[in-house]
């Protein structure tokens, strides 16, 4: 078995890539990650120009932050702007609404406080009972696990959620559907799949024949895992392979499966960037509502601005173009200041290519 200082062995590295080339010499592949860790991790390690010419990893919509919806974000606002106590993830703080963002409002006099998880928030709103606050609760399948236990724990009476959780596997069977995007093969997030175990991607290589592989973070990681795509689209094959094994199983994770069950139901949402997924969002269950500021504040839905003039992250969000065949790309949306939400959180597309641009490590 590996140790963890192998995965970023250069030796090792090199025989996978001397396995690649000898794999994929006579055809071109695409394979696209939905994973904002492993965009950073590829383009951090330069992988992309160690790779073979004819071999290409395009990244798909892996940023929660990135396709949560402006109409999220204006919710988030709104709050604010009435005085409630909004708390949230640090990368939240400037996703764009249709207007304004959270940092904007907060630098009017709103009260927006960045949390680390949930349990800072529970433990904020226990010290300050007096004040009313919501937890404007972004992620994926990852995520929801931790909502879900507070929920179900109890919180506080004057703490409720602003939920905006999304799932991996349905949003993944939806690209498969778009004609004009061709590719052989998905890398699956290593993080998700620790929750919800290889097992959830099994309608994708069953349904669609395109092949599945999990993969974890460090470059000798993805490079086994291209290898593994590239040997199933040669043998004709399509199933889930787990090159991740020290830290997924094929069921998941059952008790954090097991709590947001309990906690949430699936329900189809909106994508920035990509439109209404069915069944790829999350919302609570009848028991819990008294936790939903939805219901609590009473807020309007808005369909909201999700792509400002001029900004292609609609594109990025779902592999189509690279950050860089974007004309606001490094002028007009930087990280100092993002026009666009890819630009925004560190998982974010266009951000890992500002920051990682002609740079090997």
């Amino acid at each position: 078995m590996l140790a963890f200082k192998d995965f970023r062995s250069r030796e090792l590295a090199k025989r996978a890539l001397g396995v690649i080339e000898k794999l994929a010499a006579e055809e071109s592949y695409t394979f696209m990650h939905v994973c904002g860790t492993h965009e950073q991790a590829i383009t951090r390690h330069g992988l992309r120009s160690l790779l073979p010419a004819n071999i290409k990893l395009i990244a798909g919509p892996g940023c929660p932050v990135c396709v949560t919806p402006a109409s999220e974000v204006d919710a988030a606002v709104a709050l604010a702007e009435e005085g409630k106590v909004v708390l949230t993830y640090g990368d939240a703080l400037r996703v764009p609404g249709s207007e304004l963002s959270l940092a904007q409002v907060r630098a009017k006099g709103c009260d927006v406080r960045v949390v680390y998880s949930i349990r800072e928030a529970v433990k904020l709103a226990q010290a300050e009972p007096e004040k009313e606050m919501v937890f404007f609760s972004i992620g994926l399948d990852t995520t929801a696990p931790s909502v879900a236990a507070e929920i179900a724990r109890g919180l506080p009476e004057n703490l409720s959620i602003l939920n905006a959780l999304r799932l991996t596997v349905p949003v993944m069977e939806l690209l498969l559907g778009l004609g004009d995007l061709r590719f052989e093969g998905y890398l699956a997030p290593g993080h998700v799949s620790a929750i919800i175990g290889a097992k959830a991607y099994e309608v994708i290589p069953q349904a669609y024949g395109m092949p599945v592989v999990i993969s974890g973070f460090e470059p000798l990681d993805l490079l086994l895992s291209v290898a593994m795509l590239i040997k199933q689209v040669k043998e004709g094959s399509a199933k889930v392979e787990n090159e991740y094994s020290r830290a997924v199983s094929y069921e998941g994770n059952l008790r954090a499966q097991e709590l947001v069950n309990k906690v949430f139901e699936v329900a189809t949402t909106q994508w920035r960037g990509i439109g209404r997924v069915p069944f790829s969002g999350l919302k609570l269950r009848e028991e819990y509502a008294e936790w939903d500021a939805r219901r609590r504040y009473a807020l309007k839905e808005s369909r909201g601005v999700d792509i400002r003039p001029g900004c292609s992250c609609h594109l990025v969000i779902i592999g189509k173009l690279s950050p860089q065949e974007c004309r606001m790309f490094g002028s007009v949306c930087t990280p100092a200041k993002p026009y666009g939400p890819c630009m925004v959180s560190q998982e974010g597309t266009c951000n890992v290519a500002y920051r990682y641009s002609q740079q090997v490590v």
